[in-house]
């Protein structure tokens, strides 16, 4: 067989940039029946949280997810590493520890050697051995395009839980990772992206959301999610459904991977930012001057994103300081919830917050404090 294909070729889609488009998701899971009453069922269907909740006994609980996609970039151990961490985080954001994963192989066997395909699972197994799990087996099927993922389960106390939807009002809203994702991976494709720019999102997509367990058993964390191919106002939308409350996002607060504001502005975006701005700006009210490139970053779908965060105010500088210490520098207050319905109202950092919401790329090292 000749060599492989270079992997973005043979997908219509990437990373979670795949994923169904929230509106189209919303009207397939109406018609799907309710969970049953299962007593032990901590979590299920009702809230679209990252992953099911099995209470075991009184101190442990079964955590469970599956998450795959095609790919985001042409190495193939890259795209493996991506995609199994991009599924680990889901364990993560319920403020559980894996435990171990089993894989989801679709691939074209056709198109793609075998050491192509071994370098994809060999990817995937080194993001779990970085998690301190193994992939205890999987599943693999011949199909159209390349697909890659992992089932995974992990365990978490019963009172630790965290869902999308203990928010409360008055609650800070915390990202632990810088935006961008999606507009490097379409540039990528369009071969746009600037030297440094592969490794910046290759970095980004490959850091493990492991923070996740110890934000679980702080008291001051009240809900968490993982931001990915719904967006930062996607997936803050959910938590606002899910708590029935408002958010204020400060429009200008998230950190951006470098290079990527630069991109956005010239028009460099994924077709799933504009899907996803279909199916939920009606939610979305944006200051009259915000430019159209900074809305396109707060949609961008983020593959392998950062954890979002609803914390009690008083403890939003321990928050970002855990988080920071555990390897996120670009850890950031970007919004609060507040009474009201559920839906997104975009504005400028409020005066008292410009310092710790200051700085726009991810930087190197953490900002001055006075």
């Amino acid at each position: 067989m000749p060599d492989s294909a270079p992997l973005t070729s043979l997908a219509h889609g990437g990373g979670c940039g795949c994923k169904l488009s929230p509106a189209v998701l919303e009207e397939i899971l109406r018609g799907t029946p309710a969970t049953g009453p299962y007593a032990d069922l901590l979590v299920g269907t009702e809230t679209g949280d990252d992953a099911a909740v099995w209470r075991l006994n009184d101190e442990q609980a079964l955590v469970a997810t599956t998450d795959f996609f095609m790919p985001i970039v042409d190495d193939p151990f890259d795209f493996g590493r991506i995609a199994a961490t991009n599924a680990l985080s889901d364990i993560y954001a319920m403020g559980a520890t894996p435990t171990f994963a089993l894989a989801i192989v679709g691939m074209p066997v056709e198109k793609l050697t075998a050491s192509t395909i071994g370098e994809i699972l060999a990817g995937g197994a080194a993001a779990c051995s970085a998690a301190g799990i193994p992939i205890a087996g999987g599943h693999s099927i011949d199909s159209l395009e390349p697909i890659y993922g992992l089932a995974v389960i992990g365990l978490v106390h019963p009172d630790h839980v965290l869902t999308n939807k203990g928010a409360k009002a008055g609650d800070v809203m915390i990202l632990t990772k810088a935006l961008g994702i999606g507009v490097l991976s379409a540039a990528f494709k369009q071969r746009r992206l600037p030297p440094g720019g592969y490794q910046d999102l290759i970095a980004a997509t490959t850091q493990l959301n492991d923070v996740g367990p110890t934000l679980g058993a702080r008291p001051g964390v009240h809900a968490m999610t993982d931001v990915t191919g719904f967006g930062l106002l996607g997936h803050a939308l959910e938590m606002c459904r899910g708590a029935g409350l408002g958010a204020e996002i400060f429009a200008q607060a998230p950190a951006l991977l470098e290079g990527a504001d630069v991109l956005a502005k010239a028009s460099v975006r994924t077709g799933a930012a504009t899907r996803n701005w279909a199916s939920y700006g009606a939610l979305v009210r944006l200051e009259a001057d915000l430019p159209e490139w900074r809305r396109d970053i707060l949609v961008d779908p983020q593959t392998s994103g950062g954890l979002l965060i609803a914390a009690a105010p008083g403890s939003a500088e321990d928050i970002l300081t855990v988080c920071r210490n555990a390897g996120f520098a670009s850890a950031r207050l970007v919004g609060r919830f507040v009474s009201g319905p559920p839906e997104i109202r975009v504005t400028r950092a409020p005066e008292e917050s410009r310092e710790s919401l200051q700085a726009e790329r991810a930087p190197g090292r953490l900002p001055p404090r006075r």
